[in-house]
């Protein structure tokens, strides 16, 4: 029989709660800019952490415990905000005008709910008993594990705080510098080649550059090999098919990229994306048997189980999730009152009610393994988001199809884009539960109390996405939209929503370019192929994510080119100071840099979003000036060159000093 501590140490408390549920609402909001603009967002947990020790050692008896349930709480934001991936296509179809609070709100709240439940009876299958490396997860209990255990350790967390700090600053100021007009806000250069064009862009953003330093060298190199068979191979190839000598070397590059070579970066997406689920179905499967088994051994024996072992009970999870299948469908029912579905809202509902109950189970299933092999911030969410749309567009296209017209398809397309909002949800929480239960096994956390952390999270961050996504509307609109009423002139592109909302209309209305997609799906397969011999070459030391690449395709090259450069000099500044006594605090300096970087950012640019709906101004901090746009193009290179630099070389110097 396992015995159980007498003495628990201070895990949940209400100032703990009240710094998670802050820092949550903070990251929210820049997690939904980020995500927005560029169709990315970045895992809160670390610098959650940071956070958290810095603050919380003001009081002697603050816990390592403690501070988990805190970035448990906050890590909820760098998650939930991935519904901005879809949710925004029903502005750009034209369904919605405004974001609703309540349904948005209950989507997100529902679907969070159920990734908390869906993913607890993996816990001892793909965390306590798995070998799964976790790698956020790890390097989250580290941060605490260093901040709690010594004065040296304490001192690394206000260092840490202050490398959050100034990574945030730069990172505004340099947005602010491009949104003055003092800078290019894009380093581009676009170019004939024969009938042909193409080029390469860079957009001016320090919080790409901190989200390639956090993905890694590997996803790096994917990303680079997308941008190279797209714009080095695809889109010269097919404009030199097509040549249109009236249009710029610009226009003509983008045109057929947006157009044609985009769809085939969805096909490679999608490919990868299935072949990576169907090799998932072994372990998802002995995951769930292995729970079932242990939690049948502890009732029949009557085992005492150890406080680090115990998660909710089953039962309290099987209600819960039946419980939050009938607001689930009230939502459903409520989306479809008053529109050409009305008469179809039985059958409807209930298929939409028992696809987020077998769809969302599964999703939040891959998603959870994934992060345990490759990260949260990694996990291949836009290939679930993708799937998870094609499979509620043909169920609820089959229901609607008796009764198809122009203003049905419509709402047929809307229904499927509500649905698949609840359940990425659904997976993008189930994919953070399991890692932040990694992190609580590493100091020592108990299980329910991390699971009831992460729902207040869901609670907080559910209450912020929907206010923060109307005010970006009413700002900058969305790309497309046919309602736009921004006041900005530069709606944001929302990529991963764009895609979404077409995949949708196309499988609706039966106009999908599938030859398109299908091309982009046999690439998909190639890379497939590829990545495996070279992990089976090298003994897993090197691979090429199919989906790293087929995001890059997909992705305008503004984003994936500033992604490549922050994996490659997040890869030189590691390998630098790997060899030295201070390497390892280096490392974990220059993470939360970056992390900063991308919080700076995404905050400025949500305060400019503020601005411009209170001045009624496009560009209201633009400033009259004299520079070329080369100028300014060197501008922006020069200053962002030595942002990055710079901070390398005092996280550098911090570790050493911490390390002393």
């Amino acid at each position: 029989m396992t015995t159980v501590s007498m003495a628990e140490p201070k895990e949940i408390t209400v100032r703990g709660i009240v710094l998670g549920v802050i820092i949550t609402l903070i990251f929210t909001a820049a997690q939904v800019y980020l995500g927005l603009k560029v169709g990315l967002t970045f895992a809160t947990s670390i610098p959650a952490a940071v956070i958290s020790m810095a603050l919380l050692s003001a009081f002697k008896d603050a816990t390592i415990q403690e501070n988990n349930i805190v970035q448990t709480i906050a890590s909820a934001a760098g998650t939930l905000a991935s519904v901005i991936f879809v949710l925004p296509g029903l502005l750009m179809i034209g369904w919605w005008v405004h974001v609703p609070f309540w349904p948005t709100f209950g989507a997100c709240a529902i679907g969070g709910v159920l990734g908390v439940m869906y993913t607890m009876p993996l816990r001892r299958a793909l965390v306590s008993q798995s070998d799964l490396p976790y790698p956020e997860g790890v390097a989250a209990a580290e941060v605490l594990k260093v901040g709690m255990a010594s004065r040296s350790g304490a001192a690394e967390g206000k260092a840490g705080l202050w490398a959050v700090i100034w990574g945030s600053v730069a990172s505004a100021l340099f947005a602010a510098f491009a949104a003055a007009k003092l800078m290019a806000a894009e380093v581009a250069v676009y170019f004939r080649t024969g009938s042909g064009a193409t080029g390469i862009g860079a957009s001016s953003s320090l919080a790409l550059i901190g989200a390639g330093h956090l993905m890694g060298i590997t996803v790096g190199i994917a990303m680079l090999a997308g941008l190279a068979i797209a714009w080095g191979v695809l889109v010269p190839v097919m404009t030199s098919m097509h040549p249109l000598p009236d249009l710029s070397a610009a226009d003509q590059a983008l045109g057929v990229w947006s157009k044609q070579v985009r769809m085939m970066g969805a096909g490679t997406i999608g490919a990868a994306a299935i072949v990576t689920l169907a090799s998932l179905a072994k372990p998802v499967i002995g995951g769930l048997q292995s729970a079932m088994a242990a939690a049948r051994h502890a009732k029949t024996d009557g085992a005492v189980i150890a406080r680090s072992e115990q998660d909710l009970p089953i039962f309290i999870v099987g209600l819960v999730t039946l419980i939050a299948m009938v607001p689930a469908g009230w939502l459903l029912y409520s989306f479809l009152q008053g529109g050409p579905l009305a008469s179809l809202s039985l059958p409807l509902v209930v298929v939409g009610v028992a696809y987020i109950m077998i769809a969302g189970a599964f999703a939040a299933a891959v998603c959870g393994y994934m992060a345990g092999l490759i990260g949260s911030s990694n996990s291949p969410v836009s290939g679930i988001a993708i799937l998870t749309i094609l499979g509620a567009s043909l169920s609820v296209g089959m229901v609607g199809r008796a009764v198809m017209g122009p203003e049905v398809a419509q709402a047929l397309v809307a229904f499927a884009l509500f649905v698949t909002t609840v359940v990425l949800a659904v997976a993008v929480i189930g994919n953070d539960n399991l890692q932040d239960l990694k992190t609580g096994q590493l100091v020592d956390a108990t299980p329910w109390k991390q699971q009831v952390g992460l729902l207040i999270g869901v609670a907080a961050g559910s209450a912020v996405v929907p206010p923060v996504l109307e005010l970006l509307n009413h700002a900058n609109g969305f790309a497309g939209a046919p309602n736009l009423q921004a006041i900005s002139s530069t709606p944001l592109a929302a990529p991963q929503a764009t895609l979404i909302s077409t995949l949708a209309k196309g499988v609706i209305g039966g106009d999908l370019p599938w030859s398109l997609i299908g091309y982009g799906a046999l690439l998909g397969l190639v890379l497939v192929v590829i990545d495996f011999a070279l992990k089976k070459g090298s003994a897993g030391k090197y691979s090429l994510p199919p989906l790293g690449v087929g995001l890059a395709i997909y992705l305008p090259s503004a984003v994936t080119a500033p992604v490549v450069v922050g994996a490659v000099a997040g890869y030189l500044f590691e390998r630098s100071v790997s060899k030295r006594s201070w390497g390892e605090p280096a490392k974990r300096m220059g993470v939360l840099i970056m992390s900063g970087f991308i919080v700076g950012e995404s905050l400025f640019n949500v305060a400019l979003a503020g601005l411009i709906v209170s001045t009624g101004k496009g560009e209201p901090l633009a400033i009259v000036n004299g520079l070329s746009e080369a100028q300014t193009m060197i501008i922006a290179t020069v200053l962002g060159a030595a942002l990055v630099s710079g901070l390398y070389r005092w996280a550098a110097a911090n570790a050493q000093r911490v390390q002393a």
